[in-house]
């Protein structure tokens, strides 16, 4: 497998009373993925308790995909976030096949899905995401949806 990037995005709601602050400080790993990762957080701007987190994390191989997944169990698992947000978490998880720049002016020309400047095998893009199913199948099939 070629190095593709994982996105996942994860939807959560703050208990009432808490701050992103509270989260924040919760959520915040203490252990490092060992690979390329970069986490944007948002506040919705129409509910100010919706916290979204968006991962981003390269990936090299399937073994690699379950390595994260424990290691954000075992984070999770020591720092719990029970007391800052409700308990439903909304989580898609996917891989990135574009980084489109659309910020030059003017007419813009068809580019394929390119990322970073690379374009995307989608063929490959469609053997990663059965495994990555089967992977998340598992995984649910083992701790449930939370």
């Amino acid at each position: 497998m070629r190095q593709m990037i994982q996105v996942a995005i994860l939807r959560r709601r703050l208990r009432e009373g808490k701050t992103y602050e509270d989260f924040r400080k919760a959520w915040y790993h203490t252990v490092g993925f060992e690979t390329a990762n970069k986490m944007l957080t948002i506040i919705n701007v129409a509910d100010p308790r919706e916290i979204i987190v968006i991962g981003l994390n390269e990936i090299r191989d399937m073994d690699q995909v379950q390595k994260l997944i424990a290691l954000d169990r075992e984070e999770r698992g020591a720092n719990p976030l029970d007391d800052v947000i409700e308990p439903e978490i909304g989580r898609t998880f996917g891989l990135l096949v574009a980084d489109d720049d659309f910020s030059p002016a003017g007419k813009l020309d068809y580019k394929p899905p390119m990322v970073n400047g690379k374009v995307t095998n989608m063929e490959e893009v469609s053997h990663t995401l059965e495994e990555g199913a089967k992977i998340l199948a598992e995984w649910t099939d083992m701790h449930g949806k939370k």
